[in-house]
């Protein structure tokens, strides 16, 4: 995504809010309306017994051990299943990326997106989410379910070690993966910020996805230098796109969802709601 990956660092807990230059009306304007494609004629679509074949094998090689899960992204936002433990970490030797061509979801075939993973290199500071040991199978196959559609993308989900305050854990994450997706790795982030002011698909826009995502970011005290620059460049991508807009916007979708969304319960060790 970016000449420095390690470009992510904590928040200190004196330092000023900071105002986004994208702003939820600004995120309005790459609202339309899209109907889903589906799952492209390449890929291989995942049926029920292989999500539950893969949440059986996941949590065997678990050990038994607690299952955590780590969140770099969305998930942190909208993780859409249940986790009773939630802790800041730092996966050292990885980072986010907008790496992910995408022609569905968040894109289309006419103006694809992109979406984050994990890349090899640098660090990348999260939040991790244990599952309930009494319900986890169910839970392991929600998260699969969310994350991977096609079988080609299995290998986009690994075990890798993360650091905490309370020492090493092992979790569950997702990166760009050997095969099966489309990989723009080391993209500038001006021409990052060209494709998402742009793209939008049937459950909304690579901009609402970008201005939840460091707007939860920093609410668990996260300020990743490279996305808080590219937020700003699709802000004025979006500004140049549509004249410079004054008047206000209505909002839609996750936009002004995040808007109206209490705020998050603080990430240190504690127990935490989910996440809006």
């Amino acid at each position: 995504m970016s000449k420095s990956p390690s470009a992510t660092s904590p928040a200190s807990p004196r330092a000023a809010p900071r105002r986004m230059s994208l702003t939820p009306e600004l995120v309005a304007l790459c609202y339309r309306e899209e109907e889903d494609p589906g799952l492209n004629a390449r890929w291989t679509p995942m049926e029920d017994e292989d999500y539950r074949a893969l949440a059986l094998t996941l949590d065997a090689q678990s050990g038994g051990a607690p299952l955590w899960v780590f969140a770099y992204g969305s998930l942190i936002w909208k993780p859409e299943f249940s986790s009773v433990e939630s802790r800041r970490a730092t996966a050292y030797g990885w980072h986010r990326a907008f790496s992910l061509k995408i022609d569905r979801w968040r894109g289309s075939r006419a103006a694809p997106g992109l979406m984050m993973a994990l890349e090899r290199g640098g660090r990348c500071d999260g939040v991790i989410y244990r599952l309930a040991d009494d319900d986890r199978i169910a839970q392991i196959e929600r998260l699969l379910r969310r994350e991977l559609s096609a079988r080609e993308t299995v290998s986009t989900v690994r075990w890798m070690p993360v650091s905490t305050l309370e020492g090493p854990v092992k979790v569950l994450g997702f990166w760009l993966g050997s095969t099966g997706h489309d990989a723009v790795s080391r993209l500038p982030l001006e021409e990052v910020a060209r494709i998402l002011a742009r793209a939008c698909g049937h459950v909304g826009s690579c901009a609402e996805y970008l201005y939840n995502t460091v707007l939860h970011l920093e609410a668990v005290g996260i300020r990743d230098r490279n996305l808080w620059r590219l937020q700003a460049l699709v802000a004025d991508e979006i500004r140049n796109l549509h004249g410079h807009p004054s008047a206000p916007q209505a909002l839609r979708g996750e936009a002004k969802a995040a808007l109206e969304a209490a705020p998050m319960a603080k990430i240190d060790g504690e127990k935490a709601r989910d996440p809006v």
